[in-house]
């Protein structure tokens, strides 16, 4: 690795000051776990490392709102949501995703900001924040914004954040017992980069749905709602013929690609298999996660 000036400020405005939106070599760092491995394969070349292990500990509380909202700050770990007594309480699929993210020793550094700002199609909580209808909040020199986490990745490795700009928080809104699941399909390890994940979180009436949101990654660009799916599955009742449209449509507006993982003909057929896993699993439970 070629030197760099590591810096480490007391707050988060601090931070921001910091970083240089005209200077790609000026990078925000969290816990590492992906800044450190672009370095070591010599994709990332920075000038400067603005660390943030040192500012204001509420950046790295989870609690509660005052509308039944659950609010992560951007430098927990993965590895405290996945533990948080609230978190499981009120969103117990966060928990239940983040069994099988990595493995513990990435978990026990990963934050859920930098998770998030990475913007690589492979994560697991993308789809689940997208399909729990979670926003981030950013600050940036001109103040705070909220970005619906649908919103915040916009390609490979792309997010709508500016270089001078840092998540300070995810929100995720009250549930009001809705059911969620996440499924995931890898090709190797159960904690291997997922080939799909799907994300459902939805209101039934017994086998009625009544309102669904449908989010997929990984054989896709991008965290992706199929507004499609979520259409046919919105005041039906579930039985296979159901299943077999909703996959159908998943398939006709997802735009998928192939990798390392898999064939665009491997992924489509995975992807009518668990569309219909992912519904099945949510209707069967009060929140959770199915892998």
């Amino acid at each position: 690795m070629t030197p760099f000036e590591l810096l480490e400020p007391k707050s988060l405005q601090e931070a921001i000051g910091l970083l240089d939106p005209e200077d790609a070599a000026v990078r925000p760092i969290a816990g590492g776990t992906a800044t450190l491995l672009m370095m070591k394969g010599g994709f990332l070349r920075p000038r400067r490392l603005v660390s943030l292990r040192r500012v204001e500990e509420r950046y790295s509380r989870i609690e509660a709102g005052p509308e039944g909202e659950l609010r992560i700050g951007a430098l927990v770990t993965l590895s405290a949501l996945e533990r948080s007594a609230e978190a499981r309480a009120r969103v117990p699929v966060l928990a239940q995703a983040l069994k099988t993210l990595a493995n513990v020793r990435v978990r026990n550094v990963a934050t859920v900001g930098g998770h998030l700002a990475h913007g690589d199609p492979h994560q697991d909580l993308p789809p689940v924040f997208v399909s729990l209808g979670a926003r981030v909040v950013a600050l940036g020199p001109k103040g705070e914004r909220t970005i619906p986490v649908e919103e915040l990745i916009t390609g490979y490795y792309e997010t709508v954040l500016g270089r001078n700009e840092l998540i300070a928080g995810v929100v995720v809104p009250a549930q009001a017992g809705r059911r969620a699941v996440y499924v995931k399909c890898t090709t190797r390890s159960a904690d291997d980069w997922p080939c799909l994940g799907v994300a459902v979180s939805m209101a039934a009436d017994k086998s009625v749905v009544r309102e669904a949101s449908v989010a997929i990654s990984a054989a896709t660009e991008r965290p992706v709602r199929l507004r499609a799916v979520e259409s046919i599955l919105r005041g039906a009742a579930v039985d296979d013929a159901l299943l077999r449209r909703a996959g159908d449509a998943a398939v006709d507006e997802a735009t998928l690609f192939a990798d390392a993982q898999g064939s665009v003909a491997y992924k489509k057929q995975l992807l009518r298999v668990h569309i219909a896993r992912a519904v099945r699993r949510a209707l069967d439970t009060a929140g959770g996660s199915a892998h």
